[in-house]
């Protein structure tokens, strides 16, 4: 790109990518460091650069659509099939900073720089669609592009875990509404998974079994929560969901990450993904936002055992009903003690019958 950033192309068919960048960029500076909470053993990214980055412009001057003679965007292509290219306004930087150990005047307060690469995930060069309403050969292509994201991201030094996700729906607070996710790569291993990777160990230790798989063959045995199913995966909502539609989809042989993923299970997967978000879409009168959200296992250097980690995507919206968002107030945002409006078993039979 003019600013120097990556962009890679992914097609089902090869075809010939040209197009150079035609805009005159400056470089991109980040700021972003991390401080350490004490108090929750907790990194907290600062990147108060983010602040000017683009917020929901019209559809014509979409950055995520495909570059025409009129106007060049991040994409210099004229079309694309999935494009993936580094972050102009990333959480973390590229670059490692000399920063002194602690924050100035806060000697308990741990200072690292923001250290990562942030990667936008776009799936189509159609600007009015949305994953929900891609084939089921475009949905496999994206499997395979974050396996190879993913992959790559895990060898860059000081990385901790890769997290591919997608914000989707004005509500959740998106800024492009052009279809697309983003993939991070931390440089420490993020607060949910460190305590996930706890609770399996111990559970290990007691138990002599898998958390994650115990938990599924649970769910596929009693049925009652279960949403969707094929041959290689499940979708059910977790009887301790705490979102009021929350849905997570667990492929039945173990793996630890996407990379990880065989043929089978990528092409199972995409259907039955693309099965789930038809759902989520005509539940209401309107889309449902949501997050997707990858639960990977900590890269192999991170330091956090990754024998037992069971792959999983969760996906959940702060729609509650028709109308009605749900808002995290005190008791969550406080005390991050989740009250749902919702029971899981509701919502399951709610969305088994949604076609």
């Amino acid at each position: 790109m003019a600013d120097g950033r990556e962009i890679l192309y992914f097609d089902l068919d090869p075809v010939p990518r040209t197009a150079s960048d035609t805009r005159d960029l400056p470089s991109t500076t980040t700021h972003s460091r991390a401080r350490f909470d004490p108090l929750l053993g907790e990194w907290v990214v600062l990147a108060s650069h983010r602040q000017t980055r683009t917020f929901l412009p019209p559809a014509d001057l979409c950055p995520l659509c495909p570059s025409t003679p009129q106007r060049a965007t991040e994409i210099p292509e004229s079309d694309y099939q999935v494009a993936v290219f580094e972050n102009r306004f990333p959480s973390l930087s590229s670059i490692h900073a000399n920063l002194p150990a602690t924050v100035e005047g806060s000697p308990l307060t741990p200072l690292r720089d923001g250290f990562g690469r942030c990667e936008v995930v776009c799936f189509t060069s159609t600007h009015d669609s949305s994953f929900a309403q891609l084939d089921q050969r475009r949905a496999r292509l994206l499997v395979d592009v974050w396996a190879h994201r993913s992959a790559e991201l895990a060898t860059l030094d000081d990385i901790g875990q890769v997290f591919c996700f997608e914000n989707h729906g004005e509500e959740i607070g998106v800024t492009l509404s052009h279809p697309h996710g983003q993939i991070y790569a931390y440089p420490f291993v993020t607060p949910r998974v460190v305590k996930i990777a706890a609770n399996v160990a111990q559970y290990r230790k007691a138990n002599g079994s898998n958390l994650f798989g115990d938990i599924l063959a649970a769910e596929r045995a009693a049925g009652i929560r279960v949403v969707a199913v094929n041959e290689e995966w499940t979708a059910f909502v977790p009887p301790f969901a705490r979102w009021p539609y929350e849905v997570q989809l667990y492929p039945h042989r173990r793996v630890a990450d996407i990379p990880e993923l065989d043929d089978a299970q990528r092409d199972a997967f995409a259907h039955l993904y693309l099965d789930v978000l038809g759902r989520f879409a005509h539940r209401f009168d309107t889309p449902m936002p949501y997050v997707a959200a990858w639960n990977q296992a900590p890269t192999p250097k991170s330091g956090v055992p990754r024998d037992d980690w069971w792959l999983h995507l969760q996906l959940f919206s702060i729609r509650r009903a028709a109308g009605k968002l749900k808002y995290l107030a005190g008791s969550e945002s406080g005390m991050q003690v989740f009250i749902s409006d919702t029971t899981p078993e509701t919502i399951a039979a709610e969305l088994r019958e949604v076609r």
